[in-house]
């Protein structure tokens, strides 16, 4: 289990994730919309502007301050940690 660092002291398990995108379009914003009706929506963003969706295996949707890129970026060194 690796933790990847989605802002503010805020961890995600790297190997749940299934996708991060941003959250601008219609369908990312309903899909956020739903899963805080269901109770599994998890806002890691400290009160400042989503810049990126996490969606989890388990269908809970984390929403982060930082940018899909960012993420990206820290979950491939993590992956480059591991190897070596």
């Amino acid at each position: 289990m690796k933790l990847i660092n989605v802002g503010f002291g805020n961890l995600v398990n790297s190997d749940k994730i299934i996708a991060i995108v941003t959250p601008e379009s219609a369908p990312v914003k309903r899909m956020v919309q739903e899963a805080k009706s269901q109770g599994v929506l998890i806002d890691a963003t400290c009160g400042r502007r989503s810049k990126s969706v996490i969606i989890t295996e388990h269908n809970h949707i984390v929403l982060s301050a930082i940018s899909c890129e960012t993420i990206q970026n820290r979950t491939d060194e993590s992956e480059e940690q591991r190897d070596e």
